[in-house]
């Protein structure tokens, strides 16, 4: 399966940093021989594969009067639009006009064109090319690690904005209050000192701890767990913990999980985790159970906060010592330009 589809018709300076950024969309088993309709930073957009399987990523829009090229169909490993049956190649050309058998349509007829490749079993879009530094895909260090085993959980719509998402991925103060029995215990709220550098992709926080009845799907004793949280793009991070040997029924088990987010209003968002355990025989709805249990209660709180938009501006939120990764992260937003999903 092909890794990228690399046309585009728009260009870096046309749109804004969020679009020089890959995000994830999909997920890649879901996008197959029908059109998929999907929706990133206010735009529609829709998935297909062509007759190699190559994925693309195309504005949903048919250039002709309008109509949502999703609702129509892949035909012969092109993309035919449901309204008057133009027909598109794999480059976004229009190459038939049903009406007009013998008109050859010029190069001006085409389809808007964006990025997209698969990666960690999710179909990445980038709506604008980054130029000389572009962006990558977020990174996760641990695809590579064959001890851990990889699966997805979700995705989850959310009622708030990415960067909201981000900042209580990073934030450990909650476990106690949210996460009351599982992550935390109100008897053991304290979050000891820890230190966070900044990077080029937003921050790195290592010596994070926390007192926890059960840190993971195998917790057999509650224990002290020491996290490391990496903010790997604006709008990705990821979490790795390894609890003492004598709380887990699982000899040697460690973890991490990545957060991926969709971006799809300023208030508004589409969340993915991609697991890596050190686990090979449980099964995957075993393993999501654990992470869904967990975000599901931090969603009805995140989608309280107010406003739902993250503030970098003024002194609108108060902070502490314990705030130290989310205030990184949100310099990070502010120095990088970020606009979608802040005030």
């Amino acid at each position: 399966m092909a890794d990228c589809e690399a046309t585009t018709v728009e260009t870096a300076s046309e749109l804004s940093v969020e679009a020089r950024l890959w995000h994830p969309v999909a997920q890649v088993q879901d996008v197959g021989a029908v059109p998929v309709a999907v929706q990133l930073l206010e735009r529609s957009v829709v998935l297909w594969r062509d007759r190699s399987t190559t994925i693309h990523a195309w504005a949903d829009q048919c250039p002709h009067r309008g109509a949502k090229l999703s609702l129509g169909r892949v035909c012969d490993g092109q993309l035919e639009c449901p309204y008057h049956g133009w027909k598109f190649d794999a480059s976004g050309q229009c190459i038939q006009v049903p009406a007009m058998p013998e008109f050859v349509p010029p190069p001006s007829h085409r389809a808007t064109v964006f990025e997209a490749q698969e990666r960690y079993g999710l179909v990445w879009v980038r709506l604008a090319l980054g130029g000389a530094d572009a962006a990558e895909v977020p990174a996760f260090a641990a695809e590579h690690d064959d001890h851990l085993r990889k699966l997805n959980c979700g995705p989850y719509d959310v009622l708030t904005s990415a960067p909201r998402i981000v900042e209580n991925f990073l934030d450990m103060a909650h476990f106690g209050f949210v996460h009351e029995g599982w992550l935390g215990s109100r008897q053991h709220t304290r979050v000891a000192d820890y230190t966070v550098a900044s990077t080029r992709t937003g921050l790195v926080a290592t010596g994070c701890k926390a007192w926890q009845p059960q840190s993971n799907v195998h917790s057999t004793a509650p224990a002290e767990v020491e996290y490391r949280y990496e903010v790997t793009a604006p709008y990705s991070a990821v979490l790795s913990k390894v609890p003492d040997t004598n709380s887990t029924a699982v000899a040697g088990y460690r973890e991490s999980i990545a957060l991926f987010i969709s971006p799809l209003t300023p208030q508004s968002s589409r969340v993915w985790f991609r697991l890596a355990v050190a686990d090979f025989t449980s099964p995957d709805t075993h393993l999501q159970a654990f992470q869904h249990t967990i975000f599901l209660q931090d969603q009805p709180v995140l989608e309280s906060q107010y406003p739902k938009r993250l503030p970098l501006q003024g002194h609108s939120e108060l902070h502490t010592a314990a705030d130290r990764a989310s205030s990184a992260y949100r310099r990070f937003l502010k120095h990088s330009g970020v606009r979608f999903g802040v005030l």
